[in-house]
């Protein structure tokens, strides 16, 4: 069952350019969906448009079955979590998770009852007294959320909510995050510029750029098989390696077509291997742990690759790059688009 469904939304601000180019796209229930993109790209205002913060210049929009372009922000059964946590810095916690359902009317005994019993999931129980400003980043944060879930709403958006914590912070809040989500099954839409928040999470992946939607999948589907050079380039930590075939070995007799290769499909060999391969001259390396990654000069330009640690020679600055072709994807270097070349031999 759809939960959201948007058809040609198009949105424009008095004065300024186009934000969103006619955006679609079918939100099932229980689905937890991460909008990513570059700055800019349109995703806040889309989450807005939802939300019922902004009203679309063009298009529709349903809320289970429901079209509700016209429909104000406290019908729409939605919950919102901001950036900037919007906590009443003269409020307790439990005062600030139940602020919502004070507004609809709920009996003092009852909202107290469900901000205690959201405190617990969230593990603020001790914390229910104190004001924002005792609280830690990440404690401020599940407040935020704390208030969101105190309104049992069936969807729930969720603008950067993890922008403003540290790294640790920051993975420990998106654990909690899916496993929250495990638990109450509802419908999240999750605005993001962090593409390892975006794999992470998701169950399926929208990626913007320009106010365009470029393509609406699974994280794997968008990590394996991007459909332009833009987004195999955006997702991916580090980033994918992009090669013209023409500098390959037993390719020179083809142009016009761009090797995107990950890190992980490469490996490293100190002596010249049977099979053909490029050589390669170190320029960085990054210990990241068990594995290393490393900067590398070749033939074809600038390549990074990851190795474990133990596979790497030390001491060695030139050496040879066995790529993985079977796990390459390719683009047409005019248009960006993805090319299928799966009936040609992929191996370097």
């Amino acid at each position: 069952m759809s939960g959201i469904t948007l058809r040609n939304i198009k949105k424009s601000y008095p004065g300024g350019p186009q934000v969103l180019h006619g955006v679609s796209m079918d939100i099932n229930s229980g689905e937890f969906i991460v909008i990513v993109g570059p700055s800019g790209c349109g995703k806040s205002t889309l989450l807005r448009l939802i939300a019922g913060l902004e009203r679309c210049d063009e298009g529709d929009m349903e809320i289970w079955g429901r079209r509700a372009n016209d429909l104000a922000p406290q019908d729409r059964d939605i919950a919102m979590i901001f950036q900037n946590y919007a906590l009443y810095p003269h409020m307790t916690v439990r005062e600030n998770i139940a602020f919502g359902l004070e507004l609809r009317g709920m009996p003092k005994a009852e909202r107290n009852a469900r901000a205690e019993g959201v405190a617990k999931t969230l593990q603020l129980e001790a914390y229910l007294d104190r004001k924002p400003g005792a609280l830690s980043g990440g404690q401020r944060q599940r407040v935020a959320m704390g208030r969101a879930l105190a309104r049992n709403s069936s969807i729930f958006l969720m603008d950067e909510p993890l922008s403003n914590l540290d790294n640790a912070l920051r993975l420990a809040m998106r654990t909690e995050i899916k496993e929250l989500h495990r638990q109450l099954g509802a419908t999240v839409v999750y605005v993001t510029h962090d593409q390892t928040e975006a794999l992470s999470l998701a169950d399926r992946i929208a990626v913007m750029k320009d106010g365009n939607l470029l393509q609406f999948d699974t994280p794997e589907a968008i990590y394996d098989q991007p459909q332009n050079r833009f987004i195999a380039g955006f997702l991916g930590v580090p980033a994918m390696n992009f090669l013209p075939v023409e500098h390959l070995p037993g390719w020179q007799g083809r142009q016009g077509l761009t090797a995107g290769l990950r890190p992980e499909s490469m490996a490293i060999s100190v002596e010249e291997p049977h099979e053909p391969a490029l050589p390669v001259r170190l320029m960085l390396s990054e210990m990241t742990g068990s594995d290393i990654i490393l900067h590398c000069d070749s033939p074809a330009g600038r390549i990074t690759l990851t190795s474990p640690r133990k596979d790497v020679p030390r001491d060695a600055d030139n050496f040879w790059v066995m790529c993985d072709l079977d796990r390459a994807v390719f683009f047409d270097n005019q248009s960006g688009s993805r090319v299928d070349l799966s009936s040609l031999d992929r191996r370097i």
